[in-house]
């Protein structure tokens, strides 16, 4: 995407959501509901290859306090969702809270020369993916679970054929030829596991502090087997007491409103900043958009075993919204690949209702 449209994008979301949640009384018993928009392009390096484009939307319920005794807070409200939350009994602990997420999203990914109508051997497929996803996160004031399963079509249904070649008409690209070449259709099934621990917390007084999050977890099913573990460190100025910011990763929910139903240490409608450092490493065991189809002959190049990301990034938080955007560095991830790694940005925006 051009930068223009991007600064404008960042404008609108800072001048408009605040605006829509004025009037609304101030909520102290944790009871907001969090809307979350990802987006995630490789126009920052120049490049139109790889993971060339990701976008998710994510809805999560508030959040449910169970009291010792098994009972939810506040007293008499029975939501939707909170059968289904009790019948999972990991995601079920008295003295915890818990929420309940639903996603949908599309990763797009492309070699790296778009203007090549035949089969490029030594270079990953075209490949799309287009999922519904649900979930479930359970907390406390050290850590955070989330469960998250997914399922979609990988391949020609998935659309991302047509999402590449509109956007490179708006934005005056050249029209991407390859893509007959594509992993064929398949059905898409992904079950992750994640958690995250806050260590480190600090304040230095005058509202500045820091904390180290780390996270470990994994993921299952045709479209991946991997084990993954990292952490991310903020420092800033009135950082919302959450568990930090991440990628477009399964099991990773980061716009979610604290627990606690105040994004601040100390409460208040007030505005905070924080930069932050993150990294996550990957043992990869399977990835169907460079090994291939499952259960059908395609296209396939030799990955790597470990991938790692490294981000850089700055926030911005008041009592309603949240809006980071990270420089991600990934690292070589097929034998072939032809620039050994690839950078791309990350946005996140978060609206708290």
């Amino acid at each position: 995407m051009k930068p223009q449209a991007l600064l404008l994008f960042c404008l609108i979301s800072i001048l408009i959501v605040p605006h829509a949640a004025q009037g609304q009384e101030e909520k102290n018993d944790g009871s907001y509901g969090t809307l979350s928009l990802y987006w995630e392009n490789d126009y920052l390096a120049k490049t139109d290859s790889n993971y060339t484009n990701g976008g998710r939307l994510t809805w999560t319920s508030p959040w449910i306090f169970w009291k010792p005794d098994g009972d939810s807070v506040p007293p008499g409200t029975t939501p939707w969702y909170h059968c289904l939350t009790k019948a999972i009994p990991f995601f079920y602990s008295p003295g915890s809270q818990s929420a309940m997420f639903l996603a949908v999203g599309q990763s797009i990914y492309t070699p790296d020369d778009l203007h090549r109508e035949d089969l490029i051997v030594n270079d990953r497929p075209y490949a799309g993916y287009l999922y519904l996803g649900f979930g479930f996160i359970r907390r406390s004031a050290r850590y955070m679970d989330t469960l998250e399963v997914d399922v979609g079509i990988v391949g020609r249904h998935s659309y991302a054929e047509d999402v590449q070649e509109q956007v490179h008409q708006w934005i005056g690209n050249d029209e991407p030829r390859g893509w007959a070449n594509q992993l064929k259709d398949e059905p898409a099934l992904e079950i992750t596991y994640e958690r995250k621990w806050k260590w480190l917390k600090t304040e230095t007084g005058s509202d500045w502090g820091c904390d180290l999050i780390p996270h470990a977890g994994g993921s299952v099913g045709n479209v991946a087997v991997y084990a993954n573990a990292g952490a991310e460190f903020r420092f800033g100025w009135n950082r919302p007491d959450d568990f930090g910011t991440c990628t477009i990763r399964p099991g990773c929910e980061s716009g979610t409103f604290p627990a606690d139903g105040n994004p601040y240490r100390s409460g208040g409608r007030r505005f905070g900043v924080f930069f932050f450092l993150g990294a996550d490493a990957r043992a990869v065991l399977h990835d169907i958009f460079l090994d291939g189809n499952t259960f059908t002959e395609s296209h396939s190049v030799e990955k790597k075993p470990f991938v790692a990301d490294f981000s850089a990034g700055l926030g911005f938080a008041t009592s309603n919204l949240k809006l980071t955007y990270a420089v991600v560095y990934r690292t070589q991830q097929f034998e072939s690949q032809p620039h050994n790694e690839q950078v791309f940005g990350s946005l996140l925006v978060s609206y708290f209702y």
